[in-house]
């Protein structure tokens, strides 16, 4: 037999996921391969008529501690990590009665999924699995004589190598499977090291591990010369990763990132309270309404640049319905996503062959605390997400002439998008919808500008000559660090303005609000978004 081919003779089988695992143990057995097997794992193969082995009785050594200890033994761990032409090594096997295992086939204990349940906290370290990742790391490690299998995908492909060469392994898939088991292990670890770090409060870790189960391969990045693809975290929370895609092509890496900006920015917005709609283009909001329905919201989102919202993002916070999944249709869009939908309005879309919609299953929790991961050349930044909404007791009006009931929701709701808008963000609003918006500029001064250029553009394109921003509010995510953005803004026509405050010139950027005769609230909270 060639070097690189190992005849597979004994198998250690002991799996948590038993999907396949009959079949696979079956055709194992045609071979005569001998199975050993753990607890839940044996009584499945032996009651599908597959012989096992028990554990316990080639290691000589009960089962204790409630399942805690078994398979930590010798004989277990000496069969994986045996180097099998070194003559010292197979001396001390014939020793201690050691015998080779050449397959060990391991998926751990469900910490991630009891995690996402929101179990308490003692099932989660119930579910800690032990000697499940130190046998996967010891047949990992010996993977010139050893195949490992931690998911039932590659039940097949380990089949088929032992059909192709009667009965062995090639060392290009076991090299390939043990690539998979130390990131399996070190996913499993991460999650666990990340759950347990937040549960003792500390915020920054000595050593910190991101975990993500593959969700699917990626057709490209941002860019077609750039790989990429999607992974799964242990978070619950709802949006892309857990949505059901009812139609459309494969969503892309771009797709992905703009309809969770989209999904973020509408979670903002209490669904019990009003109906919200966010349009999004490149990561920013475009349009962003609330209304009586969704259809209202939409109308409105739409309205505020119909031009950018061409090939958008659409989410929505309450289940779709068939008259807004109809105004929807009539102007090309990329993603739709919702918490659900009903039969009528799925059906609406239906001749879309290519809009995507996709139902998360609810919406994410605006104030649910997260992290945020980035990379940067040499390292990672991590932050908290930014889950913070106004104080409502902090809120300081700095000018003589207090904001109108009015005025005070539309800046609610203009402070709420501005938030999601890349900086330096400005948003005009009026009524409770986006009227302009300017995002990602160097100077705070051109975001002003251009979000009102775009209310001017937006509306001859609705045929009314009227200045949008007349009359609307605005909200800027950051402070104004003199008073020329603030200017901007009072040239445009706005009313009233929220913004942070902090700055070395806050008072006179005030002095320019009063002088104007506009009101200003100071929220003490920034929201930079790069």
């Amino acid at each position: 037999m060639p070097q690189n081919l190992r005849r597979v003779a004994r198998a250690l089988l002991s799996v948590s996921d038993k999907a396949g695992l009959i079949a696979f143990a079956q055709a194992l057995t045609q071979r005569n391969v001998a199975i050993l097997s753990t607890g839940g794992t044996r009584k499945a193969l032996i009651q599908a008529g597959a012989p096992a082995l028990e554990v316990a009785e080639a290691t000589g050594f009960p089962e204790i501690m409630d399942g805690r200890v078994k398979t930590l033994h010798p004989r277990i761990h000496g069969g994986l990590l045996a180097v099998r032409e070194n003559p010292e090594h197979s001396a001390a096997m014939l020793a201690h009665g050691i015998e080779p295992i050449d397959l060990l086939v391991v998926n751990l204990y469900p910490f991630e999924q009891t995690l996402a349940k929101g179990a308490p906290f003692e099932d989660c370290v119930e579910n800690i699995d032990i000697g499940g990742p130190a046998m996967i790391r010891a047949a990992a490690k010996n993977f010139d004589a050893v195949t490992v299998v931690v998911d039932p995908a590659d039940y097949e492909a380990v089949l088929a190598e032992l059909e192709a060469h009667d009965g062995a392994t090639t060392l290009a898939l076991r090299k390939r499977l043990a690539a998979k088991a130390f990131a399996r292990t070190a996913s499993y670890d991460a999650a666990i090291a990340e759950w347990l770090s937040r549960e003792a409060g500390e915020p920054t870790p000595a050593w910190r591990s991101f975990s993500g189960a593959l969700a699917q391969p990626l057709r490209y990045g941002e860019n077609p010369h750039q790989a990429a693809a999607f992974y799964k975290t242990a978070e619950r929370r709802f949006g892309v990763a857990t949505a059901r895609q009812l139609q459309g092509k494969e969503l892309s890496y771009n797709n992905i990132n703009d309809t969770d900006a989209a999904f973020e920015c509408v979670a903002e917005f209490d669904a019990a309270r009003e109906a919200a709609c966010v349009i999004v283009k490149h990561a920013n909001p475009c349009g962003v309404g609330v209304g009586a329905s969704l259809a209202d919201a939409y109308a409105k989102a739409l309205r505020c640049d119909p031009v950018s919202a061409f090939g958008g993002i659409v989410a929505l916070n309450r289940g779709l319905d068939r008259a807004t999944a109809e105004e929807i249709a009539r102007l090309f869009t990329e993603v739709v996503i919702a918490p659900d939908a009903d039969d009528d309005a799925i059906a609406a879309f239906a001749a879309k062959k290519n809009l995507r919609l996709l139902l998360a299953g609810g919406l994410p929790d605006a104030a649910q605390p997260g992290l945020v991961v980035r990379s940067v050349a040499g390292g990672l930044l991590a932050q908290d997400r930014d889950a913070a909404d106004l104080d409502e007791s902090k809120l300081v009006v700095a000018t003589r002439r207090p904001p109108t009931a009015a005025e005070m929701s539309d800046l609610r709701f203009a402070f709420k998008v501005a938030k999601h808008v890349k900086s330096n963000a400005i948003v005009y609003a009026r009524n409770g919808a986006t009227v302009g918006v300017g995002a990602g500029q160097m100077s705070r001064v051109d975001s002003a500008r251009i979000a009102a250029w775009k209310a001017v553009e937006a509306a001859r394109a609705a045929g009314e000559s009227e200045e949008w921003t007349r009359g609307a509010v605005a909200a800027s995510d950051a402070f104004f660090p003199f008073a020329d953005g603030l200017q901007s803004i009072i040239d445009a026509g706005a009313t009233a303005v929220i913004q942070p405050g902090g700055s070395m010139r806050d008072a006179e950027v005030i002095a320019a609000a009063d002088a104007a005769g506009i009101a200003m609230v100071l929220t003490g909270m920034r929201h930079f978004r790069h």
